[in-house]
């Protein structure tokens, strides 16, 4: 007997250790828990602690107290102006109802598929009465503040506070990019070509004006040079008259003998006449040439390079 009793007391330890164990439940700083009894919601626990709760006939349903967020499929619309738009948007939100939130949308899975719904037709309603600059520059931030507003709303239902609604792209369909793009690629390509035009137009102009300054510097310097150089003839031929005019007979002498050396350098050729009947060589049998000179007479004109008078050549045999 005694047996048998300990063995239903030890019975009933165990279920009321069970019992215990199964009715308490623990919740943390990020969650926020909800009692259900037969589906349900008898009370909700928002506070961090220990709590318990009818065993086997109540059940917990935990939920996220922190910020959550959901990420939107890039979606293709039309702006007010007609042109098309590839819009990628994010929203952030916080489950401040946990017993609307639940008899609206059960699980937090649900609760995004709701607000992926209300973010999304909200995107499309303020975005299509918005102009594409508009939306890509001059509003985005004025936009998004309207699309948060419709999506905070709607979101009240569930027990949602809406926190944020971003824009995080909002570009041209992909072919119209590239159309973009291409039709930006020739303007560039038309602008290097015209600036390449003109490059080449002024580059032929600078040197047009460089050869025409070259032009006229060459022939002022050849004007100049010859300008010198006719002085310079005048200044010689005017030394070799003074020269003339102190000693004619030295003179002739001297211009005989630079004739000879100039007509005798060739190795291949012979002179053939006479010292006496030949006037070129009459210094050679006649230290005055045999003629006599007047002193002071005046000055010959012809240049320091007459070479002297003909003479007969005749080819080395």
């Amino acid at each position: 007997m005694k047996t048998g009793f300990f063995g239903i007391v030890g019975i009933l330890v165990v279920v009321v250790l069970i019992a215990a164990v199964s009715s308490a439940f623990v919740v943390s700083p990020t969650t926020q828990a909800l009692v259900l009894q037969f589906g349900q919601v008898r009370r909700a626990v928002v506070t961090p602690g220990l709590y318990f709760k009818v065993p086997f006939i109540q059940n917990v349903e935990y939920l996220d107290k922190r910020i959550l967020d959901i990420d939107l499929e890039p979606q293709e619309l039309i702006a007010s102006d007609k042109k098309r738009l590839v819009v990628d948007a994010f929203a952030r939100y916080k489950i401040v109802d946990p017993v609307q939130f639940y008899q609206g949308v059960r699980t937090v899975q649900g609760g995004n598929l709701r607000l992926n719904t209300f973010v999304s037709s909200a995107v499309r309603a303020v975005l299509a009465d918005a102009s594409f600059f508009a939306v890509v520059r001059d509003d985005r931030a004025g936009l998004m503040e309207k699309i948060k507003a419709q999506v905070d709303l709607e979101a009240k239902g569930i027990g949602v506070d809406v926190i944020d609604v971003k824009i995080r792209r909002a570009d041209l369909p992909q072919k119209n990019s590239e159309a973009v793009f291409q039709r930006m690629q020739t303007e560039r390509q038309r602008e290097a070509t015209e600036l390449r035009a003109k490059g080449s137009e002024e580059s032929q102009r600078i040197k047009a004006r460089a050869d025409a300054d070259k032009e006229i510097l060459l022939a002022e310097a050849s004007r100049d040079a010859e300008r010198v150089r006719g002085s310079g003839d005048a200044d010689r031929i005017k030394i070799f008259a003074e020269a003339y005019n102190r000693d004619p007979e030295f003179f002739q002498f001297y211009r005989s003998m630079q004739a000879y050396e100039t007509s005798m350098k060739g190795s291949d050729t012979r002179l053939l006449m006479s010292p006496q009947s030949s006037a070129f060589l009459r210094f050679l049998t006649d230290s005055k040439g045999g003629a006599v000179i007047t002193p002071k007479t005046a000055a010959p004109t012809l240049p320091p390079t007459a070479g002297p008078p003909a003479v007969v050549l005749a080819p080395a045999p």
